[in-house]
Parts: C-alpha cells; structure tokens; sequence
C-alpha cells in the first residue's frame, strides 16, 4: 500500500556492460563516458535533483566503481586545485559530494531492467518513487520529470514518459495504447514491449522516465524470465494496468541519448553546440570536417 504521494526517491540503473560501447566499456562504466567534459550519469543525478529528488539509489555491477567515486570526494585533487588557485574546478568537483543522498547497491546477477529495479526494493520501501534509465537524460527546460510527479500527485498512481517515434522506430521501444486526457496527459490502456510496426498499438513510445507506485515491486515478483532469463519491466507494467490505471505524459524534443554509438556521438554534438565557449570554434571545425568529407 503507498504510503505517500510524495516523491523525493529516484533508482537509476546502472549495472550492464555497455557492450555497444567496447573496448571502451571493457574497464570503465559506460554511465561515466563524457558528454564534452561531464559524465552521463551525473547530467542524469542532475535531472533528478531539478525536480525535486533528494534520495538517489544507483544500481550498479562490479565494473562500475568509478561511479561510486565520481560522487565521492576526493582530498588530494581538493588540494591540488586549491594550490593552484583553480576555485571554479573546486567548486564543481566538491559540489558533487552534495548533489543528493547518494546510495549504491550492486545488482550481482544482470537479469534485466526489471530486475535491476527490483533489486531497490528494501532501499525504496513503500513509497513512490522515480526510476531513470542510465544511457538517457533530459533537457533541463522540459520539466519533464516534474511534470510527471506533478500527475502523480494528482492522480496517486504511475506516470511514464511517451514520444511518439516514426513508424520503423516502435519495435526498439515499449508501446502504450492510449486514451487522451488532455494535449500531453494520457491513459494508458495497454503496454507491449517492441511490437512490429503492424501490431503496435500506437506510435508512442516509452522512453526511460518513470514514475512508480510501490506496488510494482509485487508485479515484478510475478514477472516470468524472458528470453536470456530476463525480468521484463514491460511485463511488470503491464500487470499493474489489471490492477491500478497507469498515465503518460507526451513530450516533444528535449531528450539526449547515449546508448548508441552514433546517438551519443549525436548528443556530444549538440551539447557542445549550446555552450557558448564552445559553439563558434567547434562549429566552424564542423562545417571544415564536412566539407573535406564531402558532406557539405
């Protein structure tokens, strides 16, 4: 039973391999590659903290210590830069201490996002709570997330993030049949996780933002492995829709992606771009690099 509709709880899964990213994956976390000269997970640590959340759990895997001490301090680089004069860099790398309540757990066996989730369970208790898929992250000027614990507010039950994609994208994604609301809120009626273009109930997609009830940790109990052994958070979802109603939020642009060599070459691009110290030099070296290309 909840207890709160209050959300101040974020899970972010962090424990698989990165395999699309090797042989750099091989020794370091694929949550701690750089987008320019910040790392994945801490643009994703400070989605959350934007909206409000103050308790953060990472699940992370034996490969993943890095992530541990990029949000640790670090005394001897403290006093590096402080003999330097580097007060600006100071600030940064001490403020990351104190971002959150910053807490890890290892996931042992990798079984999947649903597992992955569950393994939060005793950290998250009975409360809602916000889980944030770890190779994506959002703009601050969409107030995604906030809206979305705003409707659960409102309405005491989950909240998932939906985009609608093209037609030959759906099959990457969960689907969600929709009854609408109003322009950005929905109903979801059913869940299918990667359906053929031809049996998908629409084309919204589920994207990696979520707002749950406690009650999903029961659904993912009852979950059965899927293929390689997996625990479908699809699934899950979908047997809490038997039970409670389930809503969405729509958004348009705004969201950052890394799990794809080309998306997270894409994503530096396009952060770089927006930087003002960057944006003049590093795109008249873009326009040069396609024109000797021949793409320009």
């Amino acid at each position: 039973m909840t207890t709160t509709t209050h959300v101040n709880k974020a899970v972010i899964p962090a424990a698989g391999f990165g395999t699309r990213f090797l042989p750099a994956t091989k020794a370091q976390a694929k949550e701690m590659m750089p987008i320019v000269d910040k790392p994945v997970i801490q643009y994703i640590v400070e989605e959350a903290v934007a909206a409000g959340i103050d308790d953060i759990l990472i699940i992370t895997g034996y490969t993943k210590r890095s992530i541990e001490d990029h949000f640790d301090r670090q005394f001897e680089l403290e006093q590096a830069l402080i003999e330097t004069g580097k007060d600006k860099e100071l600030a940064e790398v001490v403020g990351l201490a104190s971002l959150a309540n910053i807490h890890f757990v290892r996931q042992g066996e990798r079984l999947g996002l649903g597992h992955a989730i569950a393994v939060a369970r005793n950290h998250v208790g009975d409360n809602p709570f916000v889980v944030m898929l770890g190779d994506e992250f959002m703009a601050p000027r969409t107030n995604l997330l906030t809206e979305m614990i705003q409707t659960h507010s409102q309405y005491g039950r989950s909240v998932l993030a939906l985009q609608e994609v093209a037609e030959d994208e759906i099959s990457r994604y969960g689907c969600a049949k929709p009854e609408r609301i109003s322009d950005r809120l929905i109903q979801i009626l059913d869940i299918v996780e990667k359906p053929q273009p031809s049996e998908a109930p629409s084309n919204l997609a589920v994207m990696g933002r979520y707002v749950f009830t406690p009650e999903i940790f029961d659904k993912l109990e009852q979950v059965q492995p899927g293929v390689g052994g997996e625990i479908q958070l699809t699934d899950a979802i979908a047997m809490l829709l038997a039970d409670q109603a389930v809503y969405g939020v729509t958004f348009d642009g705004g969201r950052y992606d890394t799990g794809t060599v080309p998306a997270y070459l894409e994503t530096i691009v396009e952060l770089a771009l927006e930087r003002e110290s960057l944006r003049e030099e590093f795109g008249d070296f873009l326009i040069e690099a396609l024109q000797r290309h021949g793409r320009l």
